[in-house]
């Protein structure tokens, strides 16, 4: 995520100069605006991979910055707001805003969902290759189409299913827990619980493993997580 550009949009310097610290020691380049008609500016000027806009803004709302955004762009948007009631936060996804962080925040929670949004969204780790095979050509998987093969035979896999077997994919070898394969498979914001990963496991090592209960691609390792131990 290294020279990704994040707009900050807030009227507010404290919170502005706090965000774009712990964003720049992240790596990310920093953009500043303190009202909606610069924000707008320097979209015209500048590639920007994420904003991160406060709702309550001098000149133009943060609604009609986001609304006008949307009408030309697909950047991704987390707003940023005090108000806490739902429906401001629905009303404001209704907007085209992917995420919503209300004031007061963590900066390390705000750059925990930077992070997260900015890998769903530009997917910046692939693999290797736009067809793998595994083991001899036991396990095949075309990356491209999303589809797996055992043994030559199509596998069904639900949607969930296929996020997790795609981060052991293109990490093959890396160790995740649970909380990092929900954080890379299904994002920040996902509901669920991190036991939901095993259920997923399990039933993906039904389809893909001679023995599920002797696996030679989804490993367990005891104490820290899982990883993909299959060999190309």
């Amino acid at each position: 995520m290294k020279n990704r550009t994040v707009l900050v949009v807030d009227d507010e310097k404290k919170i502005v100069d706090v965000v774009a610290a712990y964003l720049s020691k992240e790596g990310f380049h920093v953009l500043t605006a303190a009202d909606g008609e610069e924000a707008l500016g320097i979209l015209k000027k500048e590639t920007v991979h994420l904003i991160v806009l406060d709702l309550m803004l001098p000149k133009l709302s943060g609604e009609e910055v986001c609304s006008s955004i949307r009408s030309c762009s697909d950047v991704p948007i987390i707003m940023l707001t005090a108000k806490a009631e739902e429906n401001d936060k629905v009303e404001g996804l209704a907007l085209g805003a992917d995420d919503y962080l209300t004031k007061p925040f963590s900066p390390r929670e705000l750059v925990s969902r930077v992070r997260a949004l900015m890998r769903r969204s530009y997917r910046e780790d692939q693999p290797l290759a736009d067809y793998l095979i595994f083991n001899g050509g036991d396990l095949e998987v075309d990356v491209k189409k999303l589809q797996v093969k055992k043994k030559g035979q199509p596998v069904n896999f639900t949607p969930n299913e296929l996020k997790l077997l795609y981060v052991f994919l293109i990490n093959p070898g890396q160790i995740f827990t649970r909380e990092q394969l929900i954080e890379k498979a299904f994002g920040y914001d996902y509901e669920g619980f991190d036991r939901t990963v095993d259920v997923h496991i399990k039933n993906i090592r039904q389809k893909i493993e001679d023995d599920p209960k002797n696996p030679v691609y989804i490993l367990t390792v005891y104490g820290m997580g899982y990883k993909f131990g299959g060999t190309k």
